[in-house]
């Protein structure tokens, strides 16, 4: 079987109020104004598509939110998104390798917080056997060409695949093309479904 995870939420813990308390920090904007003005809108999806640079979605964001900062500043607020990773995920990846399935991570990310997580957290590349990224596939989850790409990639059909991620819009995508896919809803979604399916 292919099993395939995404990165934020199910392997890693992220929490974008974080990047909007240090974008507070840094501007005097409350951090109320900031949640409120906060969406994840065509620039984002962009920048996950590797469509605009970093700097140009910088730009973009602290306009539209009305922010003050440098891009320093806005980039040490964005990599703030991480709080922890999730243990025993990793450690069932590993247990899936041993058994002799493939594990691939399927993120949507940007080039910006790639400078930090694949250091940070060295035990994801380790336990994946292919980490697939929507900045350098020029796609993002929901859209069904990312993951058909991955199953190309891999060359198994959707039936052989199972998908865990945490947002439902992505989960419904790969169950378009066919893919078993998991919402995860908290962190001992991941590790019940395996216990459930010993």
């Amino acid at each position: 079987m292919l099993y395939i995870f995404d990165l934020g939420n199910v392997i890693i813990d992220i929490d974008f109020n974080r990047v909007l308390g240090v974008w507070s920090d840094y501007s005097r904007v409350p951090l109320a104004t900031l949640q409120q003005n906060f969406t994840m809108d065509e620039p984002f999806h962009q920048h996950e598509r590797g469509e605009i640079s970093d700097e140009a979605f910088a730009q973009q964001l602290c306009a539209q939110m009305s922010l003050p900062l440098s891009f320093e500043q806005f980039s040490a607020g964005w990599q703030a998104v991480f709080v922890g990773i999730r243990h025993e995920v990793i450690d069932i990846m590993q247990r899936l390798r041993a058994a002799g399935h493939r594990v691939v991570v399927l993120s949507n990310t940007n080039r910006l917080h790639t400078t930090l997580w694949p250091e940070q957290y060295p035990q994801v590349r380790a336990a994946a056997d292919a980490i697939y990224l929507s900045q350098e596939m020029g796609l993002r989850k929901p859209d069904a060409a990312i993951y058909q790409r991955v199953l190309e990639a891999e060359n198994v059909s959707a039936a052989e695949a199972v998908f865990f991620d945490d947002n439902a819009a992505n989960v419904e995508g790969a169950r378009q093309v066919g893919i078993d896919a998991i919402l995860v809803k908290d962190k001992t979604t991941v590790p019940d479904y395996f216990a459930a399916n010993a």
